[in-house]
């Protein structure tokens, strides 16, 4: 599993996140970023067939409102230094 996690206080609405991986984000009317499977939520996990546009999406948000985070047997949850 990966995890990913949004911040729409940081999201411009650029809209990239969208244009890369448009089955897992949508946008609010507003234009804040949200999930596009559950618009309430701020973290979600998603299978590791998803992993390359996550981190796509991740690497060109210019204002870093998607947060990847992975799970390692021994360590837990961790940050991808993206």
């Amino acid at each position: 599993m990966i995890n990913c996690q949004i911040i729409p206080e940081k999201c411009i609405a650029c809209g990239l996140c969208q244009v890369i991986a448009p089955a897992i984000f949508d946008y609010t009317d507003e234009g804040l970023v949200l999930f596009t499977t559950n618009q309430t939520a701020k973290t979600m996990n998603f299978p590791l067939e998803n992993q390359a546009k996550l981190k796509h999406a991740a690497k060109k948000c210019p204002v870093r409102a998607i947060v990847i985070n992975q799970h390692h047997p021994s360590k837990g949850w961790f940050a991808l230094g993206l």
